[in-house]
């Protein structure tokens, strides 16, 4: 079966539950789910299939708050050459291309990524390295879009060595989707891609819930773990997905099982139409705190906000200490409180 790309072939697999709504929100965003995705939703519960809700297209998103926005997290505003974001001075963003794999009916750069979307012509691409190059303070750049793995493996090879090859930088993360959702493409090649020598290589898989570890994708990362790329999870907390203690525990387990570290646990972005996909800060420090006395600090995310208008990531996670005239009060993580002496 190939991807799913319109609202007819998700009707034709039997993945549309009945709404109005809908044309105008395949319109405000592009659609994809891959044949192992698509075959991993339980069709007899559409609704509330953790799956579906992540990539079917619902009329929800056509519900757009006055406080959502375009560009949720100010990439823009910090944009100094097409396809280099540069928040922090250590580091940038380099955005090759904007398609995906499948597309996540939750995304940031819902209203960016897609067929057609705009990737980096080799002049962009030039301009964007030569920026880099000319910034010895750069020390990580990060790639993602779209989505990176989804460059041919000869061209993504061709980016990480000219990376490479500038001497300040000594770190290459990418952020992808295609280890989980279209594990095939991992291939001996692609790995070979990934693997240009002088750097330390990063690679960050998005995977939202347990069920996305199907066997295929369980050895897609295995591949890249064997051939000692290191591997990080980022997580979206997204209501009716993963927002209770079991589902959240249950996906970080199976996580550091496949070798990868949970790295954040993103709060969703304020991006328009996702109003049904947030919970409260306050709901999602709960669950920190519940995965803090169940899970080994080696399965513990840093549950973290991209502040609006492009000023960066925070921790939000619950705090552990409280002021006392005396002496500090320590929670730990069963809920029990202890003096602490001060310095």
């Amino acid at each position: 079966m190939p991807t799913l790309r319109s609202l007819d072939d998700l009707e034709r697999e039997g993945l549309l539950s009945p709404d109005p709504r809908l044309q105008d929100a395949a319109q405000s965003m592009a659609i994809a789910v891959t044949p192992e995705m698509a075959a991993l939703i339980d069709r007899a519960n559409l609704a509330n299939d953790p799956i579906a809700r992540q990539f079917v297209p619902s009329g929800q998103e056509t519900e757009v708050s006055a406080a959502e926005l375009a560009d949720p997290i100010g990439d823009e505003a910090r944009s100094p050459v097409k396809g280099i974001v540069h928040r922090y001075p250590d580091r940038v963003l380099l955005k090759p291309l904007h398609v995906c794999p499948v597309y996540c009916r939750f995304c940031f750069r819902r209203e960016k990524v897609g067929p057609g979307g705009e990737a980096l012509s080799a002049g962009e691409l030039a301009a964007a390295l030569a920026y880099i190059r000319a910034r010895p303070e750069i020390w990580e750049v990060i790639l993602t879009g779209g989505d990176p793995l989804m460059l041919a493996p000869r061209r993504l090879a061709e980016l990480m060595n000219a990376l490479a090859a500038i001497p300040h930088v000594a770190i290459v993360r990418l952020h992808s989707r295609v280890p989980i959702v279209d594990p095939e493409r991992v291939s001996d090649e692609l790995v070979r891609a990934l693997r240009p020598g002088r750097v330390g290589v990063w690679l960050a898989v998005h995977c939202n819930h347990a069920r996305e570890l199907a066997p295929p994708t369980r050895a897609a990362l295995a591949r890249l773990a064997d051939a000692g790329l290191p591997l990080m999870g980022q997580t979206v907390l997204l209501k009716g997905v993963n927002d209770d203690i079991e589902t959240l525990e249950q996906l970080m387990r199976a996580l550091v099982t496949a070798r990868v570290k949970p790295y954040y646990l993103h709060h969703p972005d304020l991006v328009r139409g996702t109003g049904h996909f947030r919970v409260s800060i306050e709901q999602g420090q709960a669950l920190m705190r519940a995965l803090r006395g169940r899970l080994s600090g080696l399965a513990q995310p840093t549950y973290v906000l991209d502040v609006p208008g492009g000023h960066g990531k925070v921790p939000v996670g619950p705090a552990y200490l409280a002021d006392d005239p005396q002496a500090m009060t320590v929670e730990d993580a069963f809920g029990g409180q202890h003096r602490y002496p001060p310095a």
